[in-house]
């Protein structure tokens, strides 16, 4: 659950102050659990949904996230990537690689980081991510192709 926060603040002292907020907000409502899914999604969507407040209240205080309508978005022809390898990896190579694309990940913009994290490594669809931040689904789908853009721009 700390990566979780960590995905989407990018900090670890608010990481650690939220979750440790969103298990007093569990442990505070344990009796609404309706075992609909499983106890840990249902914990895990109290943790998401408390970082995404989290940063709504940051955003109120400095309003450093930028999204991009998808009108305003254009794939150029020289956008496509091909991520393939052909040559084998070793463990310790994948352990390296995996660390690099933490890092990169970690600089991207704030909003960037947020939908692309919360589309792949969190499993929300794009109608979810834009329920939850507030935001057009054509806008999660722009922040999420520019986010790869950007993140295999700076893995290059």
């Amino acid at each position: 659950m700390y990566n979780v926060c960590m995905r989407i603040l990018n900090h670890a002292g608010e990481a650690e102050d939220v979750l440790q907020e969103a298990f007093l907000d569990a442990f505070n409502n344990i009796g609404s659990f309706r075992q609909q899914s499983t106890f840990g999604a249902w914990l895990k969507q109290i943790v998401v949904n408390r970082s995404i407040n989290h940063l709504r209240s940051r955003w109120g205080r400095s309003s450093n996230l930028q999204m991009v309508d998808i009108d305003d978005y254009r794939l150029g022809e020289d956008d496509g990537y091909d991520i393939a390898d052909d040559e084998p990896y070793d463990e310790e190579g994948i352990k390296m690689e995996v660390e690099r694309v933490r890092q990169a990940v970690q600089t991207l913009p704030e909003g960037y980081r947020i939908v692309l994290t919360l589309y792949l490594f969190e499993g929300y669809d794009h109608e979810e991510i834009g329920q939850t931040l507030g935001i057009s689904e054509s806008t999660s789908r722009s922040q999420y192709l520019r986010a790869k853009r950007r993140l295999l721009n700076i893995l290059k």
